[in-house]
């Protein structure tokens, strides 16, 4: 009897509101206007390029609420929850008066509730509002609120925020913080037994929760179903087929990937405005498995980081700052894709690169693989053996460590670092030490993001971009620079993309190196295909020693593996630039037969003249030549300094003779950028690139 009092006292109250003048309902509201903020409290989101949510942070009421579009959910789902909840929604203005007049009605007829009379703006209105009592003073607010919220805002608005606020257990709110939680899915395409879930649910919230109360919460949903059929929505066999579906007693956990990125984020967060990353969610996803699968098998206290990047745009598609956020044994919170550490071997491609660009060698050049002592530097092999002439595609791909420092030694740790400079990275260096010889073996400090831009150059043609995931600064500078030409690039990468893959990886067509740090610290893989780089780091955050750890064996199956469930369809690597000389090596010139010797093949032991400068054309200059008529001129090439005899090469390919005079002449093929080399006596080089017109 006081449930049937209440109701019949509504009934009343509702008629008492219809009563009123317009003149004092346009009073009450300007003297009493709905708590309606322009933004909702909501959780702070994060989201991929696409905008699929990758972590959501709770609000500061510890609730998960997620701004709802209504793009962003089910229309059958929407249409169902009119449905039931208020099917006069998009013709009444906050009150249905014939619901209530229905309610009353079936209310005294049977003696318990049969279907409530509130809209889902009175709804809203209590959301926003909540009221201490089911008194009739509070009833009678409510649809006061609603006929004020019903002259605010439009019935989209109204539905969206009501799909944001509306309760669905513990701390949940909102419909898509709720499918996610209980589907683990956005309701964009939810099943019609999923919707009729969602429909019940925020009646009873903690009475209806499926992880807790499973039953009713099956039961709740049958009930939506029946409705459905009844109000001709759904048929009967739809309904059936969808009552036979399973209700799953899981709640899930909210996404949380990248998380170290997304933490970065957060001091850019503006109150309902998601925040966008560069990564791709599907990448990141994969990426994080195989970073966890590995460091279960790595064992405890390594970790893995690693980043994967578009080489055209220098996008991070995804990127893994540790094995485990949460993991306290392997100081998850570290994001190891900023720490800097020894690279090993990884930066070898380069001083060979530098070496191509030059003219000092070919693939078939041979080179000693011996001890040796650079005024006290005495660099050893990884194995401590040695492997006595091999050529500089054996070196590379050995990465065998003698011939490396040969090399560089040539070219010049100066140089290697200003070209790793102008890519945008800048290594560091033990304090007050200028550039040695020891760079090419891992003394210098980098990040993996270093690593992964400066590989960017070798996926590209040559040409890095700077990386970027969205945590920059808005005004940081996008730029973009050369690491080496391109033929030289190329050379780097037929070379590389025939290193062996680690026992049991899965072919992907992709050319990479490894690297191993002094003392067993850093386990380091980056590889590459026609344009994605993905490196890998493996170790322990607190920089000790791991013995046995190994890039080949440590890193390189990660690398693979992280290729292959990254999605990424394969893109293949580029092939051989059109005019690249590659002889073999019978047929290489003397100068380029042996690293290091002159015109009589013999090894050079002491070198007291200058080394050879190319003073025309001068570097980067543009010459016409007339190359467009029959009569073109053939260009004169000068030089000073240097061992006699030269050999000039153009675009890599020698001009025919070798000879001693510090003049030659060149005949174009055609208008363009070409690459001028001259080799002296003691293997020295010199280049220009011009341009011929």
């Amino acid at each position: 009897m006081k449930m049937l009092r209440k109701f019949a006292v509504g009934a009343a109250g509702c008629a008492g509101i219809l009563a009123l003048s317009a003149a004092s309902l346009w009073e009450l509201d300007r003297a009493f206007p709905p708590p309606l903020p322009a933004e909702l409290t909501v959780s702070t989101e994060v989201q991929d390029r696409d905008g699929q949510l990758l972590r959501a942070f709770a609000t500061p009421d510890g609730y998960w609420r997620l701004e709802t579009r209504l793009d962003q959910v089910d229309k059958q789902f929407v249409d169902m929850l009119v449905t039931y909840e208020d099917k006069r929604f998009w013709d009444h203005e906050g009150v249905d008066v014939l619901a209530l007049a229905r309610a009353a009605g079936q209310f005294a007829t049977s003696g318990h509730i049969v279907s409530g009379g509130s809209t889902l703006s009175m709804q809203l209105a209590r959301l926003i509002e909540p009221r201490e009592s089911r008194s009739l003073g509070s009833k009678i607010k409510q649809m006061l609120r609603a006929i004020q919220i019903e002259r605010r805002l439009s019935k989209r608005e109204i539905l969206e925020r009501y799909l944001t606020l509306a309760p669905y257990g513990g701390n949940l709110a909102g419909v898509r913080a709720a499918s996610l939680a209980y589907f683990g899915k956005e309701p964009k395409r939810l099943t019609v037994s999923e919707s009729a879930l969602l429909v019940a649910l925020p009646q009873l919230p903690e009475k209806r929760r499926p992880d807790r109360n499973l039953k009713i919460a099956h039961a709740a949903r049958d009930r939506v179903l029946t409705r459905m059929v009844s109000s001709r929505l759904l048929g009967e066999r739809e309904a059936a087929r969808a009552a036979l579906d399973d209700v799953s007693d899981l709640r899930r956990t909210l996404p949380a990937l990248a998380a170290h990125a997304a933490y970065a984020m957060l001091p850019k967060a503006v109150p309902g405005q998601p925040l966008q990353l560069t990564i791709r969610k599907s990448v990141q996803e994969g990426l994080e498995q195989v970073a966890k699968d590995a460091a279960t098998k790595l064992g405890p206290r390594l970790s893995v980081a690693m980043v994967l990047a578009d080489s055209r745009t220098g996008d991070i598609l995804g990127e893994v700052g540790s094995a485990n956020f949460f993991d306290a044994s392997r100081s998850g919170w570290i994001d190891m894709t900023k720490i800097v550490r020894s690279p090993g071997s990884t930066l070898k491609p380069f001083i060979y690169g530098l070496a191509f660009e030059q003219g000092l060698v070919a693939q078939e050049t041979l080179i000693d693989d011996s001890p040796v002592d650079f005024s006290g530097y005495r660099p050893k092999n990884f194995d401590m053996g040695y492997q006595g002439d091999v050529s500089i595609r054996q070196a590379l791909q050995l990465s065998l460590n003698v011939p490396a420092i040969r090399v560089l030694d040539a070219v010049g740790p100066t140089r290697l670092m200003a070209r790793f400079r102008q890519a945008g990275v800048s290594p560091i260096l033990p304090v007050n030490e200028a550039p040695g010889l020891a760079i090419g073996l891992g003394g210098v400090g980098v990040t993996l993001r270093d690593l992964v831009q400066l590989y960017t150059g070798l996926a590209n043609g040559g040409k890095t971009h700077a990386l970027h995931d969205g945590t920059e600064p808005a005004n940081a500078e996008r730029t973009s620079a050369t690491i080496l030409d391109g033929q030289a690039n190329w050379q780097i990468i037929d070379i590389l993309s025939g290193v062996k893959p680690p026992e049991g990886a899965l072919q992907r067509g992709i050319a990479y190196k490894t690297g191993t740090s002094y003392g067993y610290r850093d386990a380091w893989s980056v590889g590459f295909d026609g344009r994605y780089v993905l490196g890998v780091w493996v170790g322990r955050p607190d920089a000790g020693a791991v013995p046995g750890l190994s890039g080949y064996v440590s890193a390189a199956p990660i690398l693979f593996d992280g290729f292959v469930r990254s999605g990424l369809a394969a893109v293949p690597l580029p092939g051989k630039p059109p005019g690249l000389f590659s002889p073999r090596r019978e047929d290489l010139p003397v100068t380029l037969a042996r690293f290091g010797a002159g015109a009589d093949g013999l090894v050079q032991a002491t070198v007291t003249e200058p080394a050879p400068t190319i003073i025309f054309p001068p570097d980067g200059a543009r010459v016409d030549l007339g190359t467009n008529s029959v009569d073109a001129s053939p260009l004169v090439l000068k030089l000073q300094g240097g061992r006699a005899p030269f050999r000039w090469l153009a675009n890599g390919k020698p001009l025919v003779g070798i000879d001693r005079r510090r003049t030659a002449t060149w005949q174009p093929d055609g208008a363009g950028y070409s690459t001028l080399t001259v080799i002296d006596a003691a293997g020295r080089a010199a280049s220009v690139k011009v341009f011929v017109e």
